[in-house]
């Protein structure tokens, strides 16, 4: 049976989430995984795919862990009453440190400021904040560099000496793990294993320090990069990280579809939505999809990319707009309130997120996790 998570089944469109694929890929990353933790990364609403439900079945199915971007987003779980291990590693100044680890939450630091806000939070909670010191290998983003990596060590040391914190995990992240081959991704894992030496050396690698470093193209295609876990994300939802490869075994968790909220038939030389950028050919029928930028539709996929109506694909007819676009669905007996799959696994025929991205020059991590609000999630 599906359950909305919000709002009613009678809806303009709804984003439909098989947990039970998700459950699935879960068993094919811990394969891979091959005795590693699993870190199942629910970051931006679980990519779009709603941050609690996928983070409970994530668990369900042998994750032992939680990834977040951000303190809210741990917080967020926590509020529901999950109490998992979770990960935050991107912080700013002046956010609530203190909160996270009242709740619990792993603090990522790749800088000693940080190191001493967690550590004046875990004073005034009175509990020791549990910390992964991330080193920069290469991707340029967070973390020390390599030259700042012993004096984190060095404050990080400090820190836990004196009580306020637990250095729980050392760890870096992948610039082109999904470019199988690329010269950086030897490079990036011989700096870390030398930072990895360097905070052996040190004291702040003992047996109980998680090491990670592979994200879900590193997961599937780089056994050497496993330590002792992996940080799976867009995996994680059926979508492939190396889409060149295949599909790894993953299965697709999302199924977007809408209603049809108009059908009309029209003339030959009838210019079509803003802009007339599509102009029809004969007479023919267009169908009024209610979904639109403001929902995450890309405008670029005006006149390109592809939709399931009638049974049939069609293409985009005309100027993506806020809060709809159409398609010409020719002579087909399409009626007002028939469903039209924007994309899902292909079962049926209809597009996929990957053909959505291929058809947009981009990846699948920014179609699924750009359905907006609007769009209820429903959970099967």
């Amino acid at each position: 049976m599906s359950l909305p998570i919000h709002g009613s089944l009678v809806t303009p469109a709804q984003a439909r989430v098989d947990l039970s694929a998700i459950e699935h890929n879960l068993a094919v990353l811990r394969g891979h995984a091959a005795g590693a933790e699993v870190m199942a990364v629910v970051k931006a609403d679980a990519y779009g795919h709603g941050l609690v439900p996928c983070a409970r079945a994530a668990l369900a199915a042998g994750a032992s862990r939680l990834g977040t971007a951000y303190i809210q987003e741990a917080l967020d779980l926590r509020a529901a009453g999950v109490t998992a291990p979770v990960l935050s590693w991107i912080i700013t100044p002046g956010e609530p440190i203190d909160d996270a680890v009242a709740a619990a939450v792993d603090l990522s630091a790749g800088a000693a400021w940080l190191v001493d806000d967690i550590a004046a939070s875990a004073r005034r909670a009175g509990r020791v904040a549990r910390v992964h010191l991330k080193v920069d290998t290469g991707i340029a983003r967070g973390g020390a560099t390599p030259a700042e990596w012993p004096a984190l060590l060095d404050r990080a040391l400090a820190a836990q000496a004196e009580g306020a914190i637990e250095i729980a995990g050392l760890w870096s992240h992948f610039a082109c793990a999904d470019i199988p081959g690329h010269p950086s991704i030897g490079r990036q894992l011989a700096i870390f294993d030398e930072a990895l030496a360097v905070a052996q050396k040190a004291g702040a690698a003992g047996s109980h320090v998680l090491r990670h470093i592979a994200n879900s193209a590193a997961t599937v295609t780089l056994p050497e990069a496993r330590y002792d876990m992996v940080r799976p994300g867009i995996a994680m939802y059926g979508l492939s990280p190396i889409p060149e490869l295949g599909d790894f075994g993953l299965r697709p968790a999302m199924t977007l579809s809408a209603r049809a909220a108009m059908v009309k038939r029209v003339t030959p030389g009838t210019g079509v939505s803003y802009g007339h950028l599509y102009t029809t050919e004969r007479e023919t029928t267009l169908a009024l999809v209610p979904l639109g930028y403001a929902d995450g539709i890309l405008r670029g996929a005006t006149n390109r990319a592809q939709v399931l109506v009638g049974g049939r694909r069609r293409t985009v007819s005309g100027r993506v707009c806020m809060d709809q676009f159409v398609v010409d669905v020719g002579d087909d007996p399409v009626r007002e309130g028939d469903e039209i799959l924007l994309f899902g696994p292909g079962a049926a025929g209809e597009p996929t997120a990957q053909e959505w991205a291929d058809s947009l020059g981009t990846i699948t991590h920014e179609i699924v996790t750009r359905i907006g609000s609007r769009v209820p999630r429903v959970y099967r």
